[in-house]
């Protein structure tokens, strides 16, 4: 039966509308109750809690313990990740010094690498077979254009590359990140790290045994705004001189500089720092 209240002419259709409404708004509405503005007129929705980028960490970052501290995958804005040739160096560098003063240790767990910071954390990945690990830069090298990484020979063998010599991989930078409570959540941060495209960058053009092939290269390159160093190197008994032009302090104007080079005729000119 139809309620003759809606067809009395005694009341007002504005009533009648906002009378309508509210049923269909009663009946339709969800569960929980809208939060209303300061007027208490319109309903506006619940704001959305937004967790700061900062407070997280991906899950897809797998962690790694070395020395009883955790360290991630850097994120891709703020990392590093290079990907190229692997090769190793062994006994005849065993005990020598490596470039950041360490002794040389060819069962250990380290890395050379031309331009990343000393003592940066890498995971290193065999792309040829899936094995990796984690390895710390430790000394400079290799001093060959096409390759990124010189492990030592534990590292090789760990990574399956021992008998080959070489293979491909992939490095990722590492980050160590401190954990901490935020309300009833354990959250964590990276600390602050080096970064790694800035540093004191040089472009090797030419190594020779016999120096003044090397004292006429530097003649050769050298202007007043354009320093070039020689840099004599021992070789399993055999003094190599390292020809090194001065690139600048951030790795993108190191990079335009080997570019620049290879265009002038130096194809395996390549960026390391110091």
């Amino acid at each position: 039966m139809i309620n003759p209240i809606f067809f009395s002419p005694s009341v007002p259709w504005n009533r009648l509308l906002s009378a309508g409404l509210l049923l269909v708004f009663l009946l339709t509405g969800c569960g929980k109750q809208p939060i209303l503005s300061t007027q208490g007129k319109y309903p506006v929705p619940a704001p959305a809690k937004k967790v700061p980028e900062t407070s997280r960490i991906p899950y897809t970052q797998r962690p790694y313990k070395i020395d009883g501290k955790t360290y991630y995958p850097l994120p891709s804005s703020h990392g590093y990740e290079e990907a190229g040739v692997a090769s190793w160096y062994g006994r005849k560098f065993h005990g020598r010094r490596t470039s950041n003063g360490e002794i040389y240790n060819m069962y250990g767990k380290t890395a050379a690498h031309k331009t990343l910071p000393m003592n940066t954390h890498v995971l290193v990945k065999n792309q040829e077979n899936g094995r990796e690990m984690v390895l710390r830069i430790n000394d400079r090298g290799p001093f060959v254009k096409n390759r990124i990484i010189d492990l030592t020979l534990t590292a090789a063998q760990e990574l399956g590359m021992a008998e080959k010599g070489t293979a491909r991989v992939k490095i990722t930078a590492l980050g160590e990140a401190a954990s901490f409570k935020m309300g009833n959540k354990k959250v964590e941060r990276f600390l602050p790290h080096q970064d790694f495209r800035k540093g004191n960058f040089y472009v090797q053009i030419g190594s020779f045994a016999n120096r003044n092939n090397a004292e006429n290269l530097t003649k050769k390159v050298s202007s007043p705004e354009k320093r070039v160093d020689i840099l004599p190197f021992d070789k399993e008994g055999t003094i190599f001189y390292r020809v090194q032009v001065q690139a600048g302090t951030t790795l993108s104007e190191a990079k335009e500089v080997e570019r620049s080079l290879v265009a002038l005729g130096y194809s395996d000119a390549f960026v390391v720092a110091r």
